[in-house]
């Protein structure tokens, strides 16, 4: 029996007994406890007002560089004191760099939320919209655009490739959620079903390139390294909306997704609808990620570093790691894209060949640092 559990019950010349406390009171463990809890819970919320700082930070860097190089004080003034600068100046920040920057960003936040649900209902560290076959699916409906110009009647000619990328995106997600909806599929089959996906599409993607023309060609593999520098407002527009709506949900479903991490069975126990948490689960990621790959292209890595380095930092409390998750892949798509243009200078690389160069090692450096944890 435990110390603080021991009581002395002495009995008085009255014959009533008395109830003496022991050496350790039950209630000095639990203030104990809850006192400990706080701090943990001040120090997450901590970490994420830090990445949100880092963010907007990042954000601002990213607008302030390139080819013509403002400084931080002109990105002020041009945000939000127009008046103060030159017209061509209010030009660059606005029209070109800004939706830019808040495409790197939300872009980020989707794909590294997305991967988190999806890591989390898998069960798989490995699990990412880019390794399951949700960017090869994209790909696939971008090059159908691009090479045959497929794509649903009446679209305009700006529209058909995002459109057709965001429909076979969602169509692949559909055929996962198809797969962990049947009796005999666990989280094992629906990622090797979705490994056999990368494979697929990639096929169909170099058949396509092997028939296509050399303009349609170089406008696929283009399209493919993930570039940053066809963001519109309408495309920053489409994009936010799909955040704003998914965001919440996700939140919504944070306790359950804990009790995933737990295992199927605990959850269950615990009165989590497994089926209905991993069906809406990834309704969510099909739209975060079909949306993001749509606009810029294949980004590599993020949605698989991005939800490890929030779980180094909070813990697997899905209340602050999804959160986290948002903040971190917005963090590192921002210092993506201020690298893109920093690396060459006077060049734009494309930010999924920088996401690729920066997440490999970062990954394996989070795997041999804790690879328990990965």
């Amino acid at each position: 029996m435990p110390e603080f559990a021991r009581v002395s019950i002495p009995r008085p010349q009255s014959g009533r007994p008395q109830l003496n406390s022991g050496p350790l009171p039950p209630g000095s463990q639990r203030d104990r406890t809850i006192a400990a809890y706080g701090r943990l819970v001040r120090r997450r919320l901590v970490l994420l007002l830090v990445l949100l700082g880092a963010s907007v930070l990042a954000l601002g860097f990213d607008i302030s560089t390139g080819p013509s190089a403002l400084p931080l004080r002109e990105v002020w003034d041009g945000l939000f004191f127009p008046g103060r600068l030159d017209l061509p100046a209010v030009t660059i920040i606005r029209d070109v760099r800004l939706p830019m920057a808040l495409m790197a960003l939300l872009v980020g936040a989707a794909l590294s939320l997305a991967g988190a649900e999806m890591q989390t209902i898998l069960d798989n560290p490995l699990a990412s919209p880019f390794t399951l076959g949700v960017s090869s699916a994209a790909s696939f409906g971008a090059a159908l655009g691009i090479v045959l110009g497929l794509g649903l009647p009446g679209l305009g000619g700006d529209w058909i490739v995002p459109v057709n990328a965001f429909a076979c995106a969602f169509g692949s997600v559909l055929l996962l959620e198809a797969l962990a909806r049947g009796r005999a599929a666990g989280t094992q089959g629906i990622i090797l079903f979705g490994i056999a996906l990368v494979f697929t599409f990639n096929a169909a993607v170099a058949l396509l390139q092997f028939v296509a023309s050399q303009e349609a060609l170089s406008q696929l593999v283009f399209w493919t390294m993930g570039a940053l520098g066809r963001a519109t407002w309408e495309s920053v527009a489409v994009l936010a909306a799909v955040c704003a709506l998914a965001f919440p949900f996700s939140l919504r479903a944070a306790n359950a997704m804990t009790a995933m991490r737990l295992g199927e069975d605990r959850a269950r126990s615990f009165g989590v609808d497994v089926r209905r948490l991993r069906f809406f689960s990834l309704l969510r990621i099909s739209a975060l990620a079909g949306t993001s790959v749509a606009f810029v292209g294949t980004i590599g890595f993020v949605g698989l570093v991005g939800p490890h380095i929030a779980r180094l930092l909070l813990g697997e409390d899905h209340r602050f790691l999804l959160p986290a998750s948002i903040l971190t892949g917005a963090l590192i798509m921002s210092l993506a894209s201020v690298a893109s243009k920093l690396i060459v200078p006077g060049v734009l690389l494309p930010v999924g060949i920088v996401t690729s160069m920066i997440g490999v090692p970062v990954f394996l450096a989070l795997i041999l640092r804790r690879p328990d944890r990965v």
